[in-house]
């Protein structure tokens, strides 16, 4: 095989894996999702705050506020330390 050939390979080769990587994320985007609150970072909450303190993704001030939420895969919120409930 000569350079040429394998530059070819090796270039199909990485289109394939990144093919193949883009599959799986398109696979998670479609897996059923739940509400979490509790376990947003500051500025990485999804959308509005369940208090009304703010009405926009990305505004959460604090870690772990319980009043914030995040999409996460069903099932798995609890495991994360979170509630599906806001705090009242």
């Amino acid at each position: 095989m000569n350079k040429r050939q394998a530059l070819i390979a090796a270039a199909l080769a990485s289109v394939c894996a990144i093919n193949a990587g883009a599959a799986s994320a398109h696979e998670a985007e479609k897996a059923p999702k739940e509400k979490c609150f509790g376990v947003a970072k500051a500025g990485q909450n999804d959308c509005a705050s369940a208090n009304g303190s703010h009405s926009c993704a990305g505004q959460a001030k604090a870690d772990k506020d319980s009043n914030e939420w995040k999409y996460v895969a069903k099932g798995t919120c609890e495991k994360a330390g979170g509630k599906l409930m806001a705090a009242k």
